[in-house]
């Protein structure tokens, strides 16, 4: 989804501002619009602010500067309970004295729903998430995965047009977690609801978002697609938390046609897609994403000689670590299949990408 007009979004936040201490800005100067039904997903590190965004949302943070709205309603005075948002947090507590199925029938008894609906409703949730044989189970004889599950269960079982959800699979394993990504997506496609999920997994956030928000301290990076941002990293932050990523250092010497000239360490001269560099003389960072990267491909601009240092069988690709241009870091995925020559450790080999996928970005 494109942006959307002040008057079309369903969330807001308008110039707003968080800090602890007076000083220190946890979240600055935010500005985002989110849609209706739309599935957003703040993602960063640790200390990005992306949670603190996500709190302050759901009324549990209070915003130091600036308005957030929800349908056009400010709502930085209206207590938790009365924004009609259901939460997933990582460590949701569950009431321990309730079964799983009188945790999920609370927050419809709440709404004055009938228990033949509410009945259904619990039955519906749960049967989401595959807990349907545990409805008469108390918190207590669940696993911390099987919790969560309730918890997100419990989240979406009255139906609320927005789901706040902050790494509600954290604790689920490999396996589980990535059915829950696609069973969280089914849903929100199902339901049409609002999402706003926070995340530091790359892979969760490409996967289940229509557009990702980039944090890093207190600030968007970036926020568009989840094909955007892999293919069309707007910084080296960007281009470094999204995916791997090979990075080439060097200096700007010229612009040329729609690219530029840049000196690398090794004095090499290398052409890119000039997205975010100076003028000549400045420091640049090159971005080249391995799979655009191709072994005993046609000359080009970019061709040069590669040492291979290291291979890594991973089915149905071969992961070489090769020399370039002085850079032992440097990552070509080969397809595992018939026309691709294998290579070994210690020999030399051919590599070249075209100049529009290097991206000449700010220097890290």
């Amino acid at each position: 989804m494109g942006s959307e007009s002040l008057q079309e979004a369903f969330v807001e936040f308008d110039g707003v501002q968080k800090s602890y201490d007076g000083e220190t800005l946890v979240v600055k100067d935010l500005n985002l619009s989110i849609a209706r039904g739309e599935f957003i997903t703040m993602l960063g590190p640790s200390g990005s602010g992306k949670t603190t965004c996500l709190m302050m949302l759901a009324g549990f943070e209070t915003a130091t500067n600036g308005e957030i709205r929800l349908a056009g309603r400010p709502i930085n005075n209206i207590p938790p309970h009365k924004r009609g948002i259901g939460m997933v947090f990582q460590n949701y507590a569950l009431f321990p004295h309730m079964t799983v199925g009188e945790n999920l029938s609370f927050p419809l008894e709440v709404r004055g729903m009938g228990r033949e609906e509410r009945e259904e409703k619990v039955n519906r949730a749960l049967d989401m998430v595959q807990m349907r044989d545990f409805v008469n189970r108390r918190p207590a004889q669940l696993s911390g995965g099987q919790q969560q599950r309730i918890a997100l269960a419990r989240a979406l079982v009255f139906e609320p047009d927005l789901v706040l959800m902050d790494e509600p699979l954290g604790a689920l394993d490999k396996q589980l977690r990535e059915h829950m990504q696609f069973e969280i997506k089914h849903l929100h496609e199902r339901l049409g609801i609002t999402v706003v999920y926070v995340t530091h997994d790359q892979a969760e956030a490409l996967t289940m978002s229509d557009r990702v928000a980039v944090f890093n301290d207190g600030v968007i990076q970036q926020l568009a697609s989840p094909q955007d941002l892999y293919e069309r990293p707007e910084n080296s932050f960007v281009a470094q938390f999204i995916g791997e990523n090979n990075k080439l250092e060097g200096e700007v010497v010229d612009f040329e046609d729609d690219a530029v000239i840049v000196r690398l360490a090794d004095g090499a001269l290398t052409r890119a897609n000039p997205v975010k560099c100076g003028k000549a003389g400045s420091r640049t960072l090159i971005s080249i994403r391995p799979e655009r990267v191709r072994l005993d491909g046609p000359e080009n601009p970019n061709t040069t000689t590669a040492q291979v240092l290291e291979l890594i069988y991973l089915g149905d690709h071969v992961r070489c670590r090769l020399n370039v241009h002085g850079n032992d870091e440097f990552i070509v995925k080969v397809p595992n299949s018939a026309g691709h020559r294998h290579l070994a450790v210690g020999e030399t080999a051919k590599v070249s990408w075209a100049p529009q996928d290097a991206r000449a970005l700010d220097p890290l």
